[in-house]
């Protein structure tokens, strides 16, 4: 089997290519690992990691207290861990797994799933390459539910949107929904 080493995309995006014709049953046809490029969430956790600097400089540095009704030094120093440190590490972790495995189709919205969920042929009825409205459609980027259902994205406007059986319909974000698709007509057949 070819398996091409890992390839390092822009925004932190890695996946490895893998040539779906060669590929056994335990293997993975395409896997897309995405992680949050969008500018804002990073400029509001840096504005709060500053600002929350410059109360423990005050605080701690100069000896007076930061605020009209300040935190005594317990409380600042736990908001400082849970805000200036955590907002930054739970911004770094979150990331969407796609995989295409043999048996079906496999998302993870880490840090939200711990484990993948599964899609398989008994579940979904048909799928599309779709470009979609992340704001207006689905009211941002995430795990959000929206008009057309429940989609995982991390950033940008394109994905697949699945049918399912029961109805219910579920949109994964990519940054190569082409292959992704690709990729599920090899275990699904057509169905598009």
């Amino acid at each position: 089997m070819n398996i091409g080493r890992g390839v390092r995309l822009g925004g932190g995006m890695r996946y490895n290519e893998v040539d779906m014709e060669s590929a056994g049953s335990s293997h993975v046809l395409f896997r897309e690992v995405q992680r949050m490029r969008q500018p804002w969430p990073w400029i509001v956790a840096l504005a709060i990691a500053g600002l929350i600097v410059w109360a423990l400089v005050q605080q701690f540095g100069y000896g007076k207290p930061f605020g009209t009704n300040p935190l005594s030094d317990t409380g600042l120093i736990i908001v400082s861990v849970i805000f200036g440190l955590g907002l930054p590490l739970f911004l770094l972790s979150l990331s969407l797994t796609t995989e295409v495995r043999i048996d079906g189709l496999y998302y993870r919205y880490f840090p939200f799933n711990l484990s993948f969920r599964r899609l398989g042929p008994e579940d979904i009825r048909e799928f599309e390459v779709r470009t979609y409205s992340p704001v207006r459609e689905y009211g941002g980027w995430g795990m959000r539910w929206g008009r057309g259902g429940m989609a995982y994205s991390v950033w940008g406007n394109r994905g697949v949107d699945l049918v399912l059986f029961d109805g219910r319909r579920k949109l994964i974000g990519s940054q190569r929904p082409e292959e992704l698709a690709q990729a599920l007509k090899k275990v699904f057949g057509k169905r598009e």
